[in-house]
């Protein structure tokens, strides 16, 4: 991701952090952050953008806002002050800011201190609902990064933060897709935030978007994860997911997407024995199950006999009928 983005990571030969930053870097960090908190708008707008590019091309950089218990707070002055202060919300200057919260998460040693540091969260989703397209991706990819660290997943997920994400997968724009998916499944390993992302929309945004053959791949990742829990379960059985995980299995060409579906489908089936009809009728029609069961992977392999035992039994079932 970060290649992609641009963003050096640190190693042995760049990151200086091992000998210490020099005087003069770590001045110069003060001074920005003092013209973040106490500079008139344009001052702001300038360190901003410098901090942006500082904290993307020099992880030293970086690890200076560990430094400092005020150095986070100082950096989002400007998008608590500049809205209360002329009811306008300045969106480069919001772009700058979240993108260097952005740069700062990639750095292990930040991800927990900038995750508790109170106003980050409901500064990242105010981002999502109101930034530019790159500011939300941005705000997106800074979720994802944090939600690397367990304790940063309940955190964020009792925020409220799978809300917004969740909604701006809903509108779709697809420079923003891919980070939001990605943030969204790293918060929903654990078992709390499925039911957050569950009673917030998320089974009927993401069917709609499989149908619609969007980011197909990503999105039957986290549709498998929710199906451990039984209100997504019932949702997909009612929302009409048979159909549309049976089309896939018989025609896509990527395992693991496959294996997604079958896995989903076991569940849903096991859950309501009503939606057997319809995997039967495709069996029939075109041994898709069957052939899953001979060349999937083995967990394909394994749901996909799970469900041909239930179609056997229920051919038994009715003929003792």
């Amino acid at each position: 991701w970060c290649k992609s983005q641009g963003i050096e990571l640190s190693d042995p030969v760049q990151n200086r952090i091992q000998e210490g930053v020099t005087e003069a870097e770590r001045h110069h960090f003060f001074s920005l952050l003092d013209k973040l908190s106490a500079a008139a708008l344009p001052q702001q707008k300038e360190a901003a953008k410098e901090l942006r590019l500082l904290t993307k091309n020099m992880p030293s950089f970086r690890s200076l806002f560990g430094e400092s218990v005020d150095a986070i707070p100082q950096l989002l002055t400007p998008l608590s002050g500049t809205k209360s202060r002329s009811g306008v919300l300045h969106t480069d200057l919001q772009e700058d800011v979240i993108t260097t919260l952005l740069n700062l998460s990639i750095h292990d040693s930040n991800k927990k201190l900038v995750a508790e540091t109170p106003k980050v969260i409901p500064h990242l989703m105010e981002a999502l609902r109101f930034g530019t397209i790159k500011t939300k991706s941005n705000a997106a990819a800074a979720i994802f990064t944090l939600s690397a660290l367990d304790s940063n997943k309940t955190l964020i997920g009792k925020s409220g933060a799978l809300k917004p994400l969740i909604d701006l997968l809903d509108e779709g724009h697809p420079l923003a897709m891919k980070d939001v998916a990605s943030a969204i499944f790293n918060l929903c390993i654990i078992h709390e935030n499925k039911a957050r992302a569950v009673r917030d929309g998320a089974v009927s945004v993401i069917l709609k978007k499989i149908m619609d053959g969007v980011l197909v791949n990503e999105l039957l990742a986290i549709l498998a994860m929710l199906s451990t829990h039984q209100r997504a379960v019932e949702e997909m059985g009612e929302l009409g997911a048979v159909p549309c995980l049976i089309r896939i299995v018989r025609e896509s060409t990527c395992e693991r997407n496959k294996e997604n579906c079958i896995a989903i489908l076991h569940t849903v089936c096991l859950n309501d024995r009503t939606k057997l009809k319809a995997l039967r009728e495709e069996e029939n029609a075109h041994g898709t199950i069957s052939k899953l069961a001979l060349d999937g992977t083995s967990r394909a392999k394994r749901k996909a006999n799970g469900i041909l035992d239930r179609l056997r039994k229920g051919v038994n079932i009715t003929h003792t009928a």
